[in-house]
C-alpha cells in the first residue's frame, strides 16, 4: 500500500514545513517536514521546498515499508495512513516493538486503536502536540470510509 494524498496532507499538517534546521520536542535537529538530521550538532544549512518534498517522500517510503513488513493483517486505507503517520513520527523500531502492532497482528483492531494514546512523551515529558496528533491518528484509524 501507499499513503494516500489525504494521508500525506494529514502528516504535513503535523510536520510543518521548515526550511531551516529546528529542534523538535524530542530533541532532534530536524528540517523540512519532520526529517531528523542530527541529535547533537546543529546543521548550518537550509533546504528548498523541493528538497523538503524529496526528504518527505523518502521518509514516507521508509514508514510505508515498515508498516508493510511489520503489520500482517489486512488494512483499509485510513488505517494504513494512520499507521504511516505514527511510524513516520515515532520511528520504525517503535512500531515494530509496539503493543499497537502486536494487537493489530492478533486481529484486535479495536484494541489496537487505543494504543495510539500511549505514545505522547517527547523529551521525557508529556507533549500536548503529541496528545493531539495521536488522537487524530486514532480517529483516522477508526474511520471506515
Amino acid at each position: 500500500m501507499k499513503t494516500s494524498k489525504a494521508g500525506i496532507d494529514f502528516i504535513k499538517g503535523y510536520e510543518k514545513l521548515k526550511l531551516q534546521p529546528y529542534k523538535c520536542s524530542g530533541g532532534w535537529w530536524t528540517i523540512g517536514y519532520g526529517h531528523a538530521i542530527s541529535k547533537t550538532d546543529k546543521p548550518d544549512w537550509s533546504i528548498t521546498t523541493t528538497e523538503a518534498i524529496e526528504l518527505l517522500e523518502r521518509d514516507l517510503s521508509k514508514a510505508e515499508g515498515a508498516v508493510g513488513r511489520y503489520v500482517r493483517v489486512r488494512l483499509i486505507q485510513n488505517q494504513f495512513d494512520a499507521l504511516v503517520s505514527f511510524t513516520f513520527n515515532v520511528g520504525t523500531g517503535a512500531l515494530q516493538s509496539s503493543a499497537l502492532r502486536q494487537k493489530l497482528n492478533r486481529g484486535e483492531y479495536d484494541d489496537a486503536a487505543s494504543e495510539f494514546g500511549r505514545w505522547i512523551i517527547a523529551g521525557g515529558r508529556r507533549s500536548l502536540g503529541l496528545v493531539r496528533r495521536r488522537e487524530a491518528e486514532r480517529r483516522l484509524y477508526v474511520t471506515h470510509s
